[in-house]
C-alpha cells in the first residue's frame, strides 16, 4: 500500500509564493513518476506538473514559468514551488504517484490566492 501526504497549502495574496510537499510512504518501488494535479470548485481535476523517474518534467501551459516541480528520490518526496500566484490558481492540489500501472492519490491540500 502507498500513502501520500501533501503539505504546504494555505492562503496567500496574488503575486506571492507557496511550496507544496508530498511525501510518499509504504510499498515504494518501481516509481514511474510523480506529479501534481488541482481541482477548482465546479471544475474537473487538471494536470499541473509531472516528473518522471528519468527526471523529465511537464507543465500545464497555465503554470509554465511560474511553477517548478522537483523530486527528492531519497526521501520519496515531490515538491511544487509556486511563484507569482494568481487568484485562478485557487484549488485543491493533489499529489499522485504512478507505480506499475497503478496511480495513487493523496488527500489534497487547499491553496487559496486572494486578489
Amino acid at each position: 500500500q502507498v500513502q501520500l501526504v501533501e503539505s504546504g497549502g494555505g492562503l496567500v495574496q496574488a503575486g506571492g509564493s507557496l511550496r507544496l510537499s508530498c511525501a510518499a510512504s509504504g510499498s515504494i518501488f518501481s516509481i514511474n513518476g510523480m506529479g501534481w494535479y488541482r481541482q477548482a470548485p465546479g471544475k474537473q481535476r487538471e494536470l499541473v506538473a509531472t516528473t518522471t523517474s528519468g527526471g523529465s518534467t511537464a507543465y500545464a501551459d497555465s503554470v509554465k514559468g511560474r511553477f517548478t516541480i522537483s523530486r527528492d528520490s531519497a526521501k520519496n518526496t515531490v515538491y511544487l514551488q509556486m511563484d507569482s500566484l494568481k487568484p485562478e490558481d485557487t484549488a485543491v492540489y493533489y499529489c499522485n504517484l504512478a507505480q506499475l500501472g497503478r496511480v495513487h492519490w493523496g488527500p489534497g491540500t487547499q491553496v487559496t490566492v486572494s486578489s
